[in-house]
């Protein structure tokens, strides 16, 4: 039985319906699942109406088994939030903020009922959320709190490299912080058990230290002594195939070709920007993304989550020039992770 997945259309205003709809518009997609979208009529409505070359219907459903499930048809959950003739289109808005979010509540609500098997997120923006009043740094904290879940972390993928973060969305001052043993311990533990999820029977966990050089031995800091270290030799005693901390310069290098599978890095940029640097490919004869690749999976849930690893691009919005790349691969970890569930 092929899995149900259900897709988040992202904020309307940006550029999750145009690579939702190309995604969905692939006959090799219902080859591997069953594909639900959860979002607004109107919104698909109109870029469908735009582009009828890509011969597409909608099938409102209120449940995911009413799905037909076939190439040519969008089994979609419409929750009625937005008139597209009252949404600005690549701006800011609470209407467009709010949208996403009751998206990411209803797709969360499905995933807990057991009514589908994954969910994945397209981009929202964190400004139009909060401005509706959903106080929220992102998707991995919805999620969190709407599953009632503790420890988790959020894990970037892109080919061979994959990375976990100690901690995403705060000031790089506090991130220091947070960097405790305890933590460390809990992002190594969740890691080893993300990697056997996706079929890595023996995973090898590499920890990036917080300071240039590891501290150099205490000379830039005591935070792999005193925190990160006694975090990885706990890790060991478990059993688990461990290593660190070593420094992040050449670390990710060493991960994306090969040496470990999985890397714990200290703080979002840390593991974001390497990530990004591979992924993201931009053309500057014509001004454009040629690539935009990358999945962001969120560890430790009770459901699975996996989303786009880019925002929004309202700059985009309406062009009918974004990649669905992305997407496209978070829809093939959903699937990996559901099969191996």
């Amino acid at each position: 039985m092929k899995k149900i997945i259900g897709i988040t259309l992202g904020d309307p205003a940006g550029i999750g319906p145009e690579i939702a709809l190309k995604t969905l518009s692939k006959e090799a997609l219902y080859n591997r699942c069953q594909p639900v979208l959860i979002g607004d009529k109107s919104v698909v409505s109109y870029y469908l109406e735009k582009h009828p070359e890509l011969n597409l219907k909608i099938n409102v459903i209120k449940e995911p088994k009413e799905g037909v499930y076939t190439r040519g048809t969008i089994d979609l959950i419409d929750l009625d939030i937005v008139a597209i003739d009252e949404m600005p289109i690549g701006e800011v808005s609470e209407i467009g903020g709010n949208a996403a979010f009751q998206y990411v509540k209803k797709v969360i609500e499905l995933a807990m009922a057991k009514e589908i098997d994954a969910t994945v997120t397209n981009p929202l923006n964190k400004e139009a959320m909060n401005k509706a009043g959903h106080h929220y740094a992102g998707h991995t904290e919805i999620y969190a709190d709407l599953t009632g879940t503790d420890k988790y972390t959020m894990m970037l993928a892109d080919g061979n490299l994959r990375v976990v973060h100690v901690s995403t969305h705060v000031s790089l001052r506090e991130a220091c912080d947070l960097a405790t043993k305890q933590r460390v311990l809990d992002v190594i533990r969740i890691a080893n058990k993300a990697c056997k999820d996706l079929g890595i029977s023996h995973p090898r966990i590499a920890v990036a230290g917080l300071n240039p050089h590891c501290g150099e031995n205490g000379l830039f800091g005591t935070e792999e002594i005193q925190e990160i270290n006694p975090a990885v030799e706990a890790a060991k005693e478990e059993g688990i195939d461990v290593y660190g901390s070593l420094p992040a310069d050449t670390l990710f290098s060493k991960a994306n070709g090969g040496m470990y599978d999985i890397v714990v890095a200290m703080y979002h940029d840390q593991g974001h920007i390497p990530l990004k640097v591979l992924g993201f490919v931009y053309d500057e004869q014509s001004r454009q993304w040629k690539e935009v690749k990358g999945v962001n999976i969120t560890l430790g849930l009770p459901i699975i989550r996996t989303s786009v690893d880019h925002g929004t691009a309202f700059d985009q919005a309406g062009k009918w020039t974004a990649s669905e790349v992305s997407l496209e691969n978070a829809i093939d970890y959903a699937i990996k992770l559901a099969n191996n569930a």
